[in-house]
């Protein structure tokens, strides 16, 4: 199932990206985290879609954004959309990236469509990939267990660990977490996590 990610994004880029650009309920969250970034800082968008409204709200303030996703069309309206900045079409899983390379890392409603086992493998390398006293922003489910969504009416997956394995996870990383809300009513219910490198 979750390989089956980047072709139901692919085919259903357009409706997605609408549906995106009428809602941005994490924004508390995205000015939470501009305020441990530097002014011009680099920011690493992991499953950045069509930059929508994610990397619009970063490049607005000054951020530098390299943007990577799977699926292609979306890469095509980031790119259209934002010329000057970097955008990688690829897959998560596989992105190399210099250590210490960026000021933030976000990976909102894209991380959790990896297994755990993949998501564990991601996460010590955000936190090699980010600058010291870098953050990062994602969002997962509230507990271990797999979850089936849907995109366009069509079965989507998702998947988390227990919130204790995340912690355990990131204190192995050298991440410690700045804020965490299970459930986020004020955020469409996600759970969110916001971890910096200690």
């Amino acid at each position: 199932m979750p390989d089956r990610i980047a072709e139901l994004y692919q085919r259903h880029a357009l409706a997605f990206d609408a549906a995106r650009r009428r809602s941005f309920p994490e924004r508390t969250w995205f000015d939470r985290f501009i305020r441990h970034i530097p002014a011009g800082g680099a920011v690493l968008d992991l499953g950045c879609g069509g930059g929508e409204p994610v990397a619009r709200y970063l490049i607005d303030r000054g951020y530098h954004l390299t943007g990577v996703d799977i699926a292609p069309s979306m890469i095509k309206l980031a790119r259209t959309r934002f010329a000057r900045h970097r955008w990688i079409e690829g897959d998560m899983r596989r992105f190399g990236a210099e250590s210490s390379a960026y000021d933030g890392i976000v990976a909102w409603s894209s991380l959790f469509h990896l297994d755990p086992e993949a998501q564990e493998k991601l996460i010590p390398r955000i936190a090699v990939w980010l600058k010291r006293g870098g953050v990062a922003l994602f969002n997962t489910g509230p507990a271990s267990g797999v979850a089936i969504g849907e995109l366009e009416g069509e079965a989507l997956f998702h998947a988390s660990l227990d919130p204790g394995e995340y912690r355990a996870l990131f204190a192995r990383s050298g991440l410690a977490v700045i804020g965490n809300v299970i459930e986020d009513a004020t955020c469409g219910g996600m759970t969110v996590w916001l971890v910096g490198k200690v």
